[in-house]
């Protein structure tokens, strides 16, 4: 798929397959089509080329779509004169949902004592509950969120998260763009990245932290002459050796099993060997280097 808005390719050629069962996050700098490709998939905007297909057909196609495809995109598209109740209650009857619904919905966002109160008093976090709500409403097999913990508390920030793995274990296809890494690091399973509208990783999440530089073994060796014995040998197996200040070598492009099997076959006396992990914020920033639109140096 791809879409342009007069000279600017907004996305191009993107093609992705969004499967059931797992939270897939999408992720990518501002700028780099994520909404734009969101928009699409929601027939919101029509590809300059290509398809964006929901159950192998358009968006606009779907014969009753809450009920196939729920979405948060902005939870501010609210009537501030309405309640949270009426609010609900109007999607509900639009596509036929029972009235029921409204009240089930209200009760899983945590929305039920204040379903009377006018959305335009909520806080941010009540509009995102909301928001929530409303992509609940119908029941769907696919959810697609934008932020969908965005000016939540911390309790909040853990019931998305919950909430988000519970659907997705129903054998829901679970849809989130975020700029939080930490917590798109303990939701998703799955990880789309774009940056300048194309596509730069589609694998799983621990996949993809696997592949950053900052991936590396670390084993501390009291013994000097041991230490540079385990650097030879490590070097035999071309893998990127770093002494460090604290009788440690970091070691960079082996597991800490084949670390440890070189440690056991030379006899070598160790006080530590642990892996040092990347976090997804560090493959980020690694993979999305080139693609930032929008950048700035740091001010010293």
């Amino acid at each position: 798929m791809s879409k342009r808005y007069g000279d600017k390719a907004a996305v191009s050629d993107l093609s992705v397959e969004i499967k059931p069962g797992r939270v897939t996050g999408f992720l990518g700098p501002n700028g780099s089509g994520k909404s734009t490709t969101i928009r699409c998939v929601l027939g919101l905007d029509r590809p300059t080329s290509g398809e964006a297909l929901v159950f192998g057909r358009p968006y606009r196609d779907l014969a009753h779509p809450l009920r196939r495809v729920g979405a948060l995109l902005d939870a501010r598209g609210v009537h501030p004169g309405r309640s949270a109740y009426r609010h609900l209650l109007a999607g509900a009857r639009t596509h036929g949902l029972p009235k029921r619904r409204v009240d089930e919905v209200l009760s899983i966002v945590g929305l039920t004592d204040v379903a009377g109160r006018r959305a335009g008093g909520f806080s941010l976090g009540m509009g995102q509950r909301l928001g929530i709500a409303g992509a609940l409403l119908g029941d769907p097999e696919v959810l697609i969120f934008d932020e969908p913990v965005n000016g939540l508390d911390p309790d909040g920030v853990r019931w998305v998260r919950d909430l988000m793995r519970s659907l997705a274990a129903e054998g829901r296809t679970i849809l989130i763009s975020s700029h939080l890494m930490s917590e798109m690091q303990l939701t998703a399973d799955h990880l789309v990245v774009i940056g300048r509208g194309r596509l730069i990783a589609d694998a799983p999440i621990g996949e993809l932290i696997a592949r950053s530089s900052v991936q590396a073994v670390v084993v501390r060796v009291p013994d000097p002459a041991a230490r540079d014995v385990l650097h030879t040998r490590l070097a035999g197996d071309r893998l990127e050796i770093r002494p460090t200040g604290d009788d440690s070598l970091l070691v960079r492009g082996a597991t800490a099993a084949h670390v440890g099997d070189r440690i056991h076959e030379l006899g070598v006396r160790v006080h530590e060997l642990r892996l040092m992990e990347a976090s997804l914020e560090q493959a980020y920033m690694e993979l999305t280097a080139g693609s930032v639109e929008y950048g700035s140096a740091v001010p010293r």
